[in-house]
């Protein structure tokens, strides 16, 4: 087993590195862009580029970027507000950051990314070349959710898991969050007597963590974190959480700040990846018990004898959810059926017929990765 020592070694020795930096720590509500931060985040990422390693950064902060020149003092709260000031905010945030690194003649090339983009395999493929050609040509990479194009239902949500992906994508060796926050803890360190947890090597070690949400000028809160950390495990990456000003200590050879994930012992291939985390659910369906323990427990594949019923419209091909009986998501797959057939099927069982349990199955073991 990894010992948190050897863990923090290998993401101090990562060629390939996910920077991700929390709008918290650019940005303010009365003064739009914090230069000194931004300038103070791009040096350290520029020591961790001359050191040898590729940088790539996930920047929050558009949203609170354009905040300030369009003269808003709390953070909007309809989409169309979100949008527009992203809109003013990413010029914003783009510039700044182009600024930052021309003081070291690096040029840096923004990739505005919707969850759309990641969940069509032939547009992530697109992304993927883009980023790599930009480390090619020694660009620095910035990226960020499109907030102006997203909506409530093809959102990331944060950028936290928007980082995961992208690590993923490009198949980083370290992920490093950078927020507000020093390290995990196991309740609110604001309300005292909470304890640092330094290494998550599994599930176990979050046994009684307590994780909220984000603060007033972003989306992601610890709970984002665990969940984009648990992503990048997923992918076979380690990753690193602390404080933005701690950035110098985590971006370092050997860094000894924050709470360090361990990645899985077997990276998840690709795709079974982009079905479990990266894919837009179509549609879903509902088990019973015994499928839910088939599909979940011994790894078999969804038959329609297991299905009890279906939510919205899926093709052939389409990824869509399981859930059980209380509507819980527990696996992710492939359908090998349209829904219209599968009503169809569901509807000629209740009838007496038996058709509904013979031919394909409507996932198969390949390709159904439980959640």
């Amino acid at each position: 087993m990894t010992t948190e020592r050897e863990l923090r070694r290998r993401i101090g020795a990562a060629r390939r590195v996910v920077v991700k930096i929390g709008s918290s720590a650019i940005t303010s509500f009365h003064g739009g862009i914090r230069r000194a931060e931004l300038d103070a985040l791009a040096d350290v990422c520029q020591s961790r580029m001359t050191a040898g390693s590729d940088v790539f950064v996930v920047s929050s902060g558009a949203i609170g970027a354009g905040m300030a020149p369009l003269g808003m003092t709390t953070r909007p709260g309809t989409l169309s507000a979100k949008q527009a000031a992203a809109s003013v905010g990413q010029l914003e945030l783009a510039r700044a950051w182009g600024d930052s690194f021309a003081r070291f003649d690096r040029v840096v090339g923004q990739v505005l990314l919707t969850a759309a983009d990641i969940g069509r395999r032939d547009s992530a493929a697109n992304a993927q070349r883009t980023l790599d050609r930009l480390r090619t040509l020694h660009a620095v990479p910035v990226i960020n959710e499109n907030d102006t194009v997203a909506t409530n239902e093809i959102r990331f949500g944060d950028n936290d898991r928007l980082a995961a992906l992208v690590a993923h994508l490009i198949s980083a060796d370290a992920l490093i969050l950078l927020s507000d926050v020093d390290a995990l803890y196991d309740s609110d360190p604001r309300k005292g007597g909470a304890s640092a947890v330094t290494m998550v090597g599994g599930e176990g070690d979050l046994d009684g963590v307590i994780a909220g949400a984000g603060g007033a000028l972003g989306t992601g809160g610890m709970a984002s974190k665990l969940a984009a950390a648990r992503l990048a495990a997923d992918a076979g990456i380690p990753v690193l959480l602390t404080a933005a000003e701690l950035a110098p200590q985590a971006l370092a050879a050997d860094p000894t700040v924050g709470t360090v994930f361990a990645a899985r012992p077997e990276r998840m291939t690709a795709r079974r990846f982009w079905v479990r985390h990266a894919a837009d659910a179509r549609g879903a369906v509902l088990l019973d018990d015994g499928a839910v323990r088939a599909v979940t427990g011994s790894r078999r594949s969804l038959l329609l004898a297991g299905v009890t019923g279906v939510d919205g419209l899926f093709h052939f091909g389409d990824v869509i959810e399981m859930h059980d009986v209380d509507g819980r998501v527990v696996a992710r797959g492939i359908a090998q059926y349209d829904s219209v057939e599968v009503r169809a099927r569901l509807v000629d069982r209740a009838a007496g017929g038996t058709g509904s349990g013979q031919g394909r199955p409507l996932v198969h073991a390949d390709d159904l990765v439980p959640v």
